[in-house]
């Protein structure tokens, strides 16, 4: 049994603790050989116990390697290694033919990348074969052959590039994270093949690479997601040589992570997780940190190094705060997942599975399975049912099919699968706000939509590394939507690499051509507007975006009513001096290779042609087979088009495969014409509705009444649902609503005789508000401080101070009704 010591016991006991940390032991207080050697011998064992630790991270636990589906994955896990092993071929410049890391250029940083990440990708197949060599099942468990060739690869690798004499080139994360995870990783796996002086000599490569003052400060690449990775890097540099000091600086390391942030990089108090300053990242970078975290939380649990700071209960938090809104039926919502949207298929790995929303989303569910293990009993069990959920209803890409996730997520997920003591946890319903990431998302029975924008803090879109190429349009506006048992492939089937990237749904845009990579590298264009955001009281919202175009001259104002079956689209002050067209893209569907699915038009059908196009004049609505409705207040003119689209993810990522994709589309968008002053539209979105719902929303003329859209104020009431919202770009009046200056207000009256009213500060600038409700009032129940005073009687006057370190967030006010 190991000893556990206390962090301080530790350090002041062990005379090979206080060498290694670099301390000076009086020779007064010098411990007797037996003691020394009793405590030396139970630093090792506990290094030995980490070590197994992390193996056994790495390669899974709790299956048999003889049934499904781990069976048949560790056949392909030992198949790959083979191949691996057969095609690698030692040379000056590269160990495999096909991944040459030898930079001839290594000024030319962009060329570089591709360079240094075949260096990353060298070490990720030496690792595969690691795993080959330790895994059961694989055919090839325990092989000398393969276990020579995993020694020699390791060999070629420190002596030819990754060592301690070599300097970096291309991109700092290969040298920094993705190659000395790898390294690492092996080093664990086959650390009983390897000879001591191999060890030192790895080890001296990572320490070149990864010194101490990689963690120095909390700025730059060593923050949010990337801090994590690198604390990863030190603590097991830490465990595979048996340095206490370095997994100690990983564990502290940490910390910086925890805490909310106001700016930039991190977790923020609404639920935001934002990487590389200004990009929306919860499904990408925000899914490693979760990853890592839960990994090393695991691994330093119970030892000298537990993470024990406070301050990881906010990491806990999140799960449902953070992360669980933008997870739906397995997969992870594409507007906070930043040019990972790009990641198809490979031009070099023709083994790459292809990326997707539901494949990115399934790593995260194994994540908060394994970051449960060291949380609450309630918070772990509540989790294991949202999981499950998740599981069961993903019909799209089912995750326990997922080729793409690891043997230990597909365990991990196995696990609550089969596990009869967990009932699966539905959908939640209701809205979130994300006013630090300009995101919102809306849940409903039956659907699930999410509305991306873009405002002085957060970018347009994301591009780098020659990625997402063609995401410039993704912040204006861009509307996502999710049916649950339907609609759950439309960005998953090749809608990045064959959709037309100036027809995104629900966006506002010039068709001025825009270059590759428009704007910048790593969210540098950011729109040079403050009024992006709006109110929620949990359950609907009004949200509103000022629109500035991407290289545009386009000006637009847009609002957004998430209700109960609907949301309604408003769009108002369209202007542009492009010289070129501007649409507002209703809806761009993505029907698949077939795309046979009904249009119908005012109770006409049409077929399923293609191409096909035409204008329709004074639609009251229309309706997509097997997807939605679409009600036009007042009658409305837009187009509709069917087309095949076919592209290639090379066209939006340098390193996507060329082959071309073919997929169908149905296309309706509103016309503003060239060069537009005052361009307008209105619609309602009702997924999952039938062609007879819609209609008969159409016919409810009095359903909805469309108070304002223009470029002062947008909005509208819904009397049935006792909701009114009202974006007010320019204080003024708005039917029985006046506001002295720019907010968000959005009003619900119930059946008891009571109100909630929301009000926020989208720009973040107002010092003082007020606001009158022309409505009889006796009382305010509940107010928050904001709310300076407040007059009730005939109408109602409340009058905020300052709102401007709010960060937009709702105000919530409620009334008694007079």
């Amino acid at each position: 049994m190991t000893t556990r010591w206390s962090r301080r016991g530790f350090l002041t006991a062990s005379t090979g603790t206080a060498v290694a940390l670099g301390l000076s032991t009086p020779s007064s207080a010098a411990p007797s050989t037996a003691v020394q050697q009793a405590q030396q011998a139970d630093a090792a064992d506990e290094f030995t116990t980490l070590r197994a630790k992390w193996r056994t991270l790495v390669l899974g636990e709790g299956f048999s390697p003889t049934a499904e589906p781990f069976k048949s994955r560790l056949a392909e896990l030992g198949t790959t290694a083979s191949q691996l092993q057969s095609s690698m071929a030692p040379a000056s410049g590269s160990l495999w033919p096909d991944l040459v890391y030898a930079d001839p250029d290594p000024d030319t940083d962009q060329e570089s990348y591709g360079y240094s990440g075949n260096l990353q990708t060298s070490y990720t197949r030496l690792s595969t074969l690691a795993q080959a060599y330790c895994q059961q099942g694989t055919g090839l468990t325990g092989d000398t052959g393969l276990r020579d060739a995993v020694l020699t690869g390791l060999d070629h690798l420190n002596s030819e590039v990754y060592n301690a004499t070599q300097t970096r080139y291309g991109n700092w994360y290969s040298w920094q994270i993705g190659a000395p995870q790898a390294l690492l990783d092996v080093c664990v796996l086959m650390y009983d093949a390897l000879s001591s002086t191999r060890i030192a000599d790895y080890l001296a490569a990572v320490d070149h690479f990864v010194p101490d003052s990689a963690v120095a400060g909390y700025s730059g690449t060593s923050t949010g997601a990337n801090r994590v990775d690198l604390c990863r890097v030190l603590a097991l540099r830490g465990v595979v040589g048996a340095n206490p000091a370095k997994v100690a600086l990983a564990r502290d390391a940490l910390s910086p992570v925890f805490p909310y942030v106001t700016t930039g990089d991190g977790l923020h108090t609404d639920g935001s997780f934002i990487q590389h300053t200004t990009v929306p990242y919860t499904g990408s970078y925000g899914s490693v940190m979760l990853g890592g975290l839960g990994l090393l939380f695991a691994l330093l649990a119970g030892s000298t190094w537990e993470v024990t700071d406070a301050n990881r209960q906010i990491v806990f938090d999140a799960v449902e705060h953070a992360w669980a809104p933008f997870l739906y039926n397995g997969l992870v919502m594409d507007g906070v997942a930043g040019r990972a949207i790009s990641r198809g298929l490979s031009a070099t790995d023709t083994k790459q599975i292809q990326q997707d929303d539901h494949l990115r989303g399934h790593p995260i569910l194994a994540a908060i399975v394994l970051l449960g293990q060291g949380a609450s009993a309630t918070e772990n069990a509540r989790w294991r049912g949202l999981v499950k959920g998740w599981v069961q209803r993903d019909y799209y890409s089912p995750p326990l099919s997922d080729p793409s996730i690891g043997l230990t997520g597909l365990a991990r997920l196995k696990s609550v699968v089969d596990d009869t003591s967990v009932t699966a946890i539905a959908e939640p319903t209701g809205h979130r706000l994300f006013t630090d990431m300009a995101r919102a998302t809306h849940r409903r029975p039956g659907w699930a939509a999410s509305i991306s924008m873009a405002d002085r803090r957060i970018t347009y879109y994301e591009t780098g590394n020659g990625e997402n190429l063609h995401g410039w349009h993704t912040g204006s506006g861009m509307l996502y939507w999710w049916g649950d048992t339907y609609a759950n492939g439309q960005y998953s089937d090749a809608f990045w690499p064959t959709v037309d990237p100036y027809r995104l749904p629900g966006t506002t845009a010039s068709r001025t051509v825009l270059a590759d990579a428009a704007g910048g590298d790593w969210g540098a264009s950011l729109p040079d507007v403050n009024w992006v955001g709006g109110a929620t009281d949990g359950a609907r919202a009004a949200i509103g975006q000022y629109l500035k175009g991407l290289q545009s001259t386009l000006m637009a104002k847009k609002s957004w009513f998430c209700l109960d079956d609907s949301i309604v689209c408003l769009g108002a002050g369209i202007k542009c001096t492009d010289g070129t067209a501007v649409e507002t893209t209703i809806e761009n569907r993505n029907l698949g290779p077939t795309g046979t699915h009904a249009f119908t038009v005012d109770g006409t059908a049409y077929a399923a042609a293609y191409p096909w196009s035409q204008t329709f004049t004074g639609t009251g609505w229309a309706h997509i087979g097997g997807m939605g409705g679409y009600v036009f207040p007042g009658g409305a003119t837009f187009k509709a088009l069917r087309d095949s689209r076919t592209g290639a993810w090379s066209g939006v990522n340098k390193s996507g495969s060329t082959t071309a994709i073919t997929r169908k589309y149905l296309t309706m968008y509103v016309d503003h014409g060239t060069d537009p002053t005052a361009g307008s539209y209105s619609y309602l979105l009702m997924p999952g509705a039938t062609a007879a719902q819609t209609q008969a929303r159409a016919a409810a003329t009095g359903w909805l009444t469309v108070l304002a859209n223009t470029d002062n104020q947008q909005s509208i009431s819904v009397p049935s649902l006792g909701f009114t919202g009202v974006n007010f770009w320019f204080g003024g009046t708005v039917g029985t609503l006046t506001a002295s200056d720019p907010c968000c207000v959005m009003i619900t009256e119930k059946s008891d005789g009571t109100a909630v009213i929301c009000v926020s500060d989208p720009m973040r600038m107002r010092t003082s508000l007020t606001l009158t409700w022309n409505r009889a009032v006796s009382a305010v129940t509940s107010k928050p401080s904001t709310v300076t005073s407040a007059t009730t009687g005939s109408a109602l006057t409340l009058t905020f101070g300052d709102l401007s370190g709010t960060a937009g967030v709702t105000q919530k006010i409620t009334v008694k009704l007079g």
